[in-house]
This record gives C-alpha cells, sequence and structure tokens, in this order.
C-alpha cells in the first residue's frame, strides 16, 4: 500500500480552491432580485423515482422537477445516517472535521461557530426558515433561521400528536417497554394532512406565499419524513401498487464480504411486527414493506408537488433555485438487508435534483457528493464560498453535464468488527469501482478491504479485493481513500 499523504495539504489545496471567484458566466443568470432558494430534503429515499427510469414508481411531481433541472445520477451522502448527513451538508464540512457520525450528535454540539448555510444567506440579505426535518433536530442551528414558521404558517394541534412526532396512531406510551406500532400504516381514506408531511406540505404552501409579499429573497428549506419508517400514507397512495407484482431483490450475500460490515436493520426491528432476532424476512412480509414504502414515496412526492405549485402559483418559480435531495439511500431487502448503515453502494447513493433558473434540463453521471451543495448554492446565488467549505461547486455541471469535478466520491460509516473493535470504514465511488477500507480506530490499522467492479459486477455481488487481476488498481484506490478528510 502506498504511505497516507499529508492530510493538512490536500485542506489548504481544498480551502484555496474553494476561496477563489468564480468566473462571471458562474453566476448567469443575473435578475435584479437575487435568486430565491427552496431546498427540499427527503429522509431516506432512494434513486428509485421515475426520473431515475424506475417506472413501477409513481413519482410524477419530483419527475417534473427533473425534467426543468439537472438530475445528478452519481450522487452520494457522507454518512448514511441522517443526523451526521444532513450536518456534512449543511455545514459544508466533512464528518472527520464535524465528528457527527450518528443521528444523536448535534453539529453545533462539536462546531458551535461554523457558518452554516442558511447562516451564510441571511448573513447576505437573505429570509431563511425551514419546516419538518431538514437537521435531524429542529433545536440544531436555531440561530440560523431569520423567519420562525410557527409564526408564518402555525402547526395545528388539534388534530393530536401526529403532527409533532411521525409515528403510527396506534403506539404504546412512552414509559413503556413494548415496542412502538407497526412498521406500517394503510391510513385508509384520510387526507394527506393526516400525517405530518401533508401538514408541514400546507404550512410550506403558507410561507411562500407570505414570501411572495417580501422584497428579501429567501431560503426555505423544507424537510419530509416520508419515507422514513413507519410506512404510513393515506390509503391512495397505497391503490397505486400492485403488491403480487412487486418482485423481491436478491437476498444473497456478498461473496466474500464482511458480515460486520452488513446493516443489522435494527431500526426496523424496533417495530411491534417485526422479530428482534430475524436474520431473513419472508416473502410476504418483504413485499408489504416495500409495497409501503412506495406508497410512502408517493405520498411524499403529492407533498412535494404541491410546494411546486404554490411556488408557480406565486410567480416565484422564474427566480428560484430548487433542490430536492435525499439524505441516503436504503435497502429495502437487497441483500437480504433493511435500512442504511453502511459504506455501500445502495445505502450511499442518493437522488439529487438542480433545477435553477435559466440553465436548461438534463442529467449527469459526473460523481458529487452531498456536501458540494452548500458551495454549490453560493455559486448559483452569486455569494462567495466560505473558506471553510470542503465540497466543491458543483455548479459547472449543472451547466454542462459533461464535466466531472473530481475521480471519486467519499462516503463513510463507523463498524465493529467482533474480536478487533471499532473500526472506521473509509468508501469511495469511482467511475468503475466501490473500494472501501476499514481501519482500526484503536490501532489504525487497515483491516480488511472491499472492492466493488461496478462496471462488470452491477449487482455488486462479489467482493474481488483479493483477486489477483485486481491488485494493480489498489495503490490508487488506498491513494484516494487515505484523503478523506478532505476529498479530491
Amino acid at each position: 500500500m502506498h504511505a497516507l499523504q499529508p492530510r493538512h495539504l490536500f485542506l489548504g489545496l481544498v480551502s484555496l480552491v474553494c476561496s477563489l471567484p468564480m468566473p462571471a458566466s458562474a453566476q448567469e443568470p443575473s435578475p435584479s432580485k437575487p435568486l430565491n432558494v427552496l431546498m427540499i430534503a427527503v429522509d431516506d429515499l432512494r434513486p428509485e423515482l421515475g426520473c431515475y427510469g424506475k417506472t413501477f414508481i409513481h413519482s410524477p411531481n419530483i419527475d417534473r422537477l427533473a425534467a426543468s433541472g439537472m438530475r445528478f445520477d452519481r450522487a452520494y451522502c457522507q454518512v448514511a445516517v441522517c443526523g451526521a448527513s444532513r450536518a456534512s451538508l449543511m455545514s459544508g464540512c466533512r464528518p472527520e472535521t464535524t465528528q457527527c457520525w450518528n443521528f444523536k450528535t448535534l453539529l453545533r454540539s462539536k462546531m458551535p461557530d461554523v457558518l452554516t448555510l442558511p447562516q451564510h444567506l441571511s448573513r447576505n440579505g437573505y429570509e431563511t426558515s425551514l419546516l419538518g426535518k431538514v437537521y435531524h433536530s429542529a433545536s440544531d442551528d436555531a440561530s440560523a433561521w431569520t423567519v420562525d414558521a410557527s409564526e408564518w404558517a402555525p402547526r395545528d394541534r388539534s388534530k393530536g400528536k401526529g403532527y409533532v412526532q411521525e409515528l403510527p396512531r396506534k403506539r404504546n406510551p412512552a414509559n413503556s417497554s413494548e415496542k412502538p406500532g407497526p412498521s406500517i400504516e394503510n391510513g385508509g381514506d384520510v387526507p394527506d394532512n393526516a400525517y405530518a408531511d401533508g401538514h408541514n406540505a400546507e404550512r410550506a404552501v403558507a410561507m411562500l406565499e407570505r414570501f411572495a409579499t417580501q422584497d428579501k429573497p429567501f431560503f426555505l428549506a423544507v424537510g419530509f419524513l416520508k419515507p422514513h419508517l413507519p410506512f404510513n400514507a393515506p390509503g391512495k397512495y397505497w391503490d397505486l401498487y400492485d403488491r403480487d407484482a412487486i418482485e423481491i431483490p436478491s437476498r444473497e450475500d456478498v461473496i466474500d464480504g464482511l458480515p460486520y460490515a452488513r446493516s443489522s436493520w435494527g431500526e426496523l426491528k424496533n417495530y411491534a411486527d417485526i422479530p428482534a432476532k430475524t436474520k431473513m424476512l419472508d416473502n410476504d412480509k418483504t413485499r408489504e414493506l416495500i409495497h409501503g414504502y412506495r406508497a410512502a414515496v408517493s405520498y411524499m412526492d403529492a407533498q412535494v408537488g404541491k410546494v411546486l405549485d404554490a411556488l408557480e402559483s406565486n410567480g416565484q418559480r422564474e427566480n428560484t433555485i430548487v433542490v430536492l435531495w435525499g439524505d441516503h439511500g436504503w435497502y429495502v431487502g437487497d441483500f437480504g438487508d433493511w435500512c442504511k448503515h453502511t459504506n455501500y453502494e445502495i445505502a450511499t447513493r442518493v437522488p439529487l435534483i438542480v433545477s435553477a433558473p435559466g440553465i436548461p434540463a438534463g442529467e449527469t453521471e459526473s460523481l458529487v457528493e452531498l456536501v458540494d451543495l452548500y458551495p454549490t448554492l453560493c455559486d448559483l446565488t452569486g455569494l462567495s464560498i466560505p473558506q471553510h467549505c470542503q465540497g466543491k461547486s458543483i455548479a459547472g455541471v449543472v451547466r454542462d453535464p459533461k464535466l466531472s469535478v473530481r475521480p471519486a466520491a467519499f462516503s463513510q460509516y463507523k463498524k465493529s468488527k467482533p474480536g478487533v473493535g471499532p473500526l472506521l470504514g473509509t468508501s469511495i465511488r469511482t467511475e468503475r469501482f466501490r473500494y472501501t477500507e476499514y481501519v482500526s480506530s484503536k490501532t489504525g490499522k487497515l483491516e480488511d478491504i472491499v472492492l466493488i467492479d461496478l462496471d462488470n459486477d452491477p449487482g455488486a455481488i462479489r467482493n474481488v479485493a483479493s483477486d489477483p487481476a485486481y491488485q494493480s488498481f489498489l495503490p490508487q484506490l488506498h491513494a484516494w481513500c487515505e484523503q478523506s478528510a478532505t476529498g479530491l
């Protein structure tokens, strides 16, 4: 293996590049009023949508957004867990800088002084506000928001706790040792606002109506929970799918894979209808869960449509950048796994769509990361890029899908190996490979490698790290992997 190159050198180069002024062409078009930004964050969303070629998914509203913007086919999160992924995106920093590795750690507990994306926009004349799940906790980065959504679009609490915390209606008391209710719920003949996402979509519409009367540009971040567990949605979205027609993915493990590197899917096992010690769900339960996941996707998509409709009806669409992203991927029985929490392709690949005024629609296979969104939005709005940002602006790719900004995209997740203890898993996605190293957090020793040749093995079913035919690729992949703290 090649020796580690100094990380501080790469950090300095990244900071230098990020601080350079952009050419005038990167800031076009140049309206009299600065461009607004509508950011739509979606929890646990796979790039399994109509616009991504998955015609079995009913997602007409995200599809029409994609038809007006740039669809990124190779976009990757930094950590396949919601809190850490969002902390990285909103701060512009990689997880080795944020030190946020799970859903519990607040960004401000680790980086109290970092200039976040909404803070940067607010300091440059933007009104900023959020609805729903943007950070994992609504209290994180509270000072970054200039408009309190509860004052502009009050939360209707008359129908109970469903609007405060998305859970099945029949739930055990908080002080109970029993599990929460079922992992799915067909809500039947209930309106969209019977669940939190529908209610927050209504509030987002009200926010956009208020912003339309303001002179200042706005940054509105709207976070939708679905398709996060539990898979609950009104019945009409369940009716879009025929459960018997659902194909079950292969549940075979990766040949020569690492058992500890898989998802333990403990998140799903928290629900009362999932046995805690099961290692494989039967076909009926697998189809039921996939049905619920897809119903939840279509329900969320309908809420996205309401927000986009409001943006258009208020005359703001032509002056607004719209960004939609998923915080990480999600297993739906692939390799027998569920949830996320791995360094592999399914857990780390995310949908990403950027639609900006005056820029033609398109699609790109350029490798990008969610940490790139902060500097990209700076470029598209004509603002300077703070020097602490560790991603790269992909504004050029938004304009020209043939451009490439990096040879590999990083993702990381911590695991534990029996007999060894905690490991930091660092994974890179190149044009051809997914290469993952697991390094002991105690000794710094490289314990294991996983190499997937996605050109020849698109199903990612074989680890070829020990295959002699691939040994010549390992030094370069290792050298790139060592740059995880700053990126490429």
